[in-house]
C-alpha cells in the first residue's frame, strides 16, 4: 500500500500539473487569451452566471400532419406518373388531415395499391404499424390516412430536426456554449450565455425558412383570388409587395425549387442599387431544375416564396444557368443577414413559439459569482482550519489534497468543455465540504490502529487500506445520487449533478491515492517512532 516506485510518483505529479494547467486559463479574462491567438480551454459561465437570454419554444404538431399530407401528395403525383405503366388520376384533395384522389382507370386500382405501399413505408418505429392506412372507396378512389404510430414518429423525428436547425441557427450568430434540449414531447430549451438583447433570437428562431420556387398562373382571375378561389392545381398566397396592389397571387402547387436543394446563401448587396439581398447558391440538383424551368419558362414569372409568403415575383427574361439566384424585397442589411442564416442553417420541419422566456442581466450573474467565490472561500477555510487542528501534519497532506482537487476539478470541467452554473458552485461547494471525508476516515483509522499498539507504517499502512473500502461504499451511493439527477434532471439540475460527479472522482484520487503517495515518501525520508494524528 505505501510503496510508490518513481515512475508512479512522476506519473501522478505530471497528471496533476496537467489538470492543473488546464484551470489557469478560466481565471484569465478570455480577451487576453484571445489576443495571445491561441483557444485554450476554459470553464465557460452558465446562463446564470454570465447573463443571457432563455426561451422555451413549443411545436406545433398539427403542422407535422398537414405537412405530411402535402409532401405525401408530391410523392403520388410523381410515383403515379413515374413508373410504366403511367397511371392517370384526377385531382388529389387533401381536406380533413386526409389525402384522396379518384382512378381515371378502375382497372388499375391494384396498380396504384402496390405503388402506395411502396412510398407509404413500412412500419412506424417497433411497433410494426404502416405509417399510412390505405383505403378503396366506390371502387376507384383512393383514401390516404395518417396512422397515430405514423404521426408519433413523425412528430419525434420532427422535433429532433427542429433542435438540430435551432442549434446550427444559434451557431451562426457566433454565440458560445448555448444549452439546447429538448423538454417532452414538443418543447426546446434554448439557453444563451452573454446574449442580452433576445429579440434578434427570437427573430431568427421564429422563422420557419421554408423556401420554395413556384411558377406564377398568370391567367388566374384576380376577383376569384379575392374570394379565396383558386384554379385547379394553383394555390393561393399572400405577396404583401405586389406591384399590382393585389395582396394575393395564384402560384403552381409543384415547387421548382425547394430550401433544401441550397448549398449556401449569403447577404450581399444589389450590384445596381446597391440594395442589401440575399443570395444563394444551389446544389447540383437545384442548379440543373432552376436552369431547365427557366428555359422552358421564358417571359413568365415565377415566385420566390419564402414560409408560405410571396416575397417577389419577377420575370423570367432569360434562361437562368450557373446554380446562383437572388432574393430582393426591401431588406434590411439585418433582416437580409437573419434570413441567409435561416435558409442555410436549412427550415424548421415544425412551426416554433415561444411560451417563455426570461433574460438574466450581467449584473444579477456578477453577484452570483462573488456569492459562489466567498461561500468557496469560507468552505475552504473552515475545511483547512479544522483539518489542521485536528490531524496535524496528516492535516496538512488533507489540506494540500483539497486545494488541488479545486484546481483539478476546474481542469476536468475545461478539458470537457463544461459550462459552470450557480447549482454548479452549489456543487462545488458541497465537494469542498466532504473532498476530506475520505481523509477523516483514514486518518481516524490510523488512529485506532496506534491505539492498538501497531508500529507507526503498520497503523499508516492499515489505516488507508481498510478506510478505502469504506471510502468506495460511501462514494458508489454518492456516485449513484448524481448518475440519477444526471440522467433525469435538466437545466440546474443537471449542472449541479455534472460538478458533482466530477468532484466525487477527483476528490477520491486526491484525498486517497495523493495523500498516500505523500504520507510514504515522508515515511522513507523521516522514519518516525512515532506520530501526531
Amino acid at each position: 500500500m505505501l510503496d510508490f516506485p518513481r515512475w508512479k510518483v512522476a506519473g501522478i505529479w505530471l497528471l496533476l500539473a496537467a489538470l492543473v494547467s488546464l484551470s489557469i486559463p478560466t481565471f484569465i479574462p478570455e480577451s487576453v487569451t484571445q489576443s495571445w491567438g491561441i483557444n485554450l480551454p476554459r470553464v465557460n459561465k452558465g446562463l446564470d452566471l454570465a447573463g443571457g437570454s432563455y426561451l422555451l419554444l413549443e411545436a406545433d404538431t398539427n403542422d407535422v400532419a398537414a405537412t405530411r399530407v402535402e409532401a405525401m401528395r408530391e410523392q403520388v403525383q410523381t410515383e403515379m406518373r413515374r413508373q410504366n405503366p403511367r397511371i392517370e388520376i384526377g385531382e388529389i384533395s387533401s381536406r380533413g388531415g386526409q389525402l384522396s384522389f379518384l382512378l381515371r382507370d378502375p382497372t388499375q386500382v391494384d396498380a396504384a395499391r402496390e405503388r402506395l405501399l411502396q412510398i407509404t413505408g413500412t412500419g412506424a418505429g417497433m411497433t410494426g404499424q404502416r405509417q399510412w392506412d390505405i383505403q378503396v372507396v366506390d371502387t376507384s378512389r383512393f383514401v390516404l390516412t395518417p396512422t397515430a404510430e405514423g404521426l408519433k414518429q413523425a412528430v419525434e423525428t420532427a422535433m429532433g430536426d427542429a433542435t438540430e436547425v435551432v442549434r446550427r441557427r444559434i451557431d451562426e450568430m457566433g454565440t458560445r456554449e448555448p444549452t439546447i434540449i429538448r423538454q417532452g414531447s414538443n418543447r426546446i430549451v434554448v439557453q444563451v450565455p452573454g446574449l442580452q438583447d433576445p429579440q434578434a433570437l427570437k427573430d431568427l428562431l421564429g422563422k420557419t425558412a421554408k423556401l420554395e420556387f413556384k411558377l406564377v398562373d398568370v391567367n388566374a382571375d384576380p376577383q376569384a383570388l379575392a374570394k379565396g378561389q383558386a384554379p385547379a392545381g394553383d394555390q393561393i398566397l399572400p405577396y404583401p409587395n405586389n406591384p399590382s396592389g393585389i395582396p394575393l397571387i395564384a402560384v403552381k402547387r409543384q415547387a421548382i425549387i425547394t430550401g433544401d436543394m441550397l448549398s449556401d446563401a449569403r447577404q450581399e448587396f444589389e450590384p445596381q442599387t446597391n440594395a442589401p439581398q440575399v443570395s444563394m447558391t444551389f446544389d447540383s440538383q437545384g442548379g440543373r431544375r432552376f436552369a431547365r424551368t427557366t428555359q422552358e419558362n421564358v417571359g413568365k414569372p415565377f415566385a420566390i416564396i419564402v414560409d408560405n409568403s410571396v416575397i417577389s415575383a419577377p420575370n423570367i427574361n432569360e434562361p437562368i444557368i450557373g446554380g446562383r439566384a437572388a432574393i430582393n424585397g426591401g431588406f434590411t442589411v439585418e433582416s437580409a443577414n437573419q434570413l441567409a442564416i435561416a435558409l442555410r442553417s436549412g427550415k424548421l420541419p415544425v412551426d416554433l413559439k415561444i411560451v417563455e422566456e426570461s433574460t438574466v442581466g450581467p449584473d444579477l450573474g456578477a453577484d452570483s459569482i462573488r456569492a459562489g467565490i466567498l461561500a468557496s472561500a469560507v468552505a475552504v477555510a473552515l475545511v483547512v482550519a479544522f483539518m489542521l487542528v485536528t490531524y496535524g501534519r496528516f492535516g496538512v497532506y488533507a489540506n494540500l489534497a483539497v486545494v488541488i482537487n479545486v484546481f483539478v476539478i476546474l481542469g476536468v470541467m475545461a478539458l470537457l468543455k463544461g459550462t459552470l452554473t450557480l447549482p454548479g458552485i452549489a456543487g462545488f461547494v458541497l465537494t469542498i465540504g466532504t473532498a476530506v471525508d475520505a481523509n477523516v476516515l483514514i486518518n481516524e483509522r490510523i488512529r485506532e490502529e496506534r491505539h492498538r499498539g501497531r508500529n507507526v507504517v503498520q497503523a499508516v499502512e492499515l489505516g488507508y487500506k481498510e478506510a478505502s473500502r469504506t471510502i468506495f461504499e460511501a462514494n458508489v451511493t454518492h456516485a449513484i445520487s448524481g448518475v440519477i439527477m444526471f440522467v433525469l434532471g435538466s437545466g440546474p439540475v443537471k449542472g449541479f449533478a455534472v460538478v458533482l460527479l466530477i468532484g466525487i472522482a477527483t476528490s477520491v484520487f486526491t484525498a486517497v491515492t495523493f495523500t498516500r503517495m505523500l504520507v510514504a515518501g515522508w515515511l522513507r525520508r523521516a522514519k518516525p517512532k512515532t506520530i501526531n494524528i
